[in-house]
């Protein structure tokens, strides 16, 4: 059993990009579902498909490399843990890496990139740093 599905979720993609795997499949939850979908918006994987039915259900990610082949997620950082859950204000949003990286949000208006979540002027809890 997982304690932490997000963190177990990101560590996975990491370590299937390191060692060159073309997709990654993962157990299906809504909310691994959107944080793909922003990871999709902000670049760092291709896409992000739903397959199966009812109990069944996974999440299939094919990942994004550059020209040279390496891959696009350089690293990860969970911020926001099941022991310790971390907000942050809108005034508390800063760039990642120099605009490099993305900060990923759970918001009451969904899951947000920090630049969106600055736009929307809306705080809510980090859940992890990708660069």
């Amino acid at each position: 059993m997982v304690n932490d599905p997000v963190g177990d979720f990101i560590i996975q993609l990491k370590n299937a990009g390191m060692v060159r795997k073309g997709a990654v499949s993962v157990p299906y939850s809504k909310l691994k579902h959107a944080v793909a979908d922003k990871l999709v918006q902000a670049g760092f994987i291709t896409s992000a498909t739903k397959y199966g039915k009812k109990v069944k259900k996974t999440l299939d990610i094919v990942l994004k490399y550059d020209a040279q082949g390496a891959h696009v997620i350089a690293g990860v950082k969970r911020v926001s843990k099941p022991g310790r859950r971390l907000y942050l204000s809108v005034a508390e949003i800063f760039p990642v890496k120099f605009g490099k990286g993305k900060r990923i949000l759970s918001t009451p208006a969904g899951i947000l990139t920090g630049e969106e979540a600055r736009e929307k002027n809306v705080g809510g809890e980090e859940l992890f740093i990708i660069w």
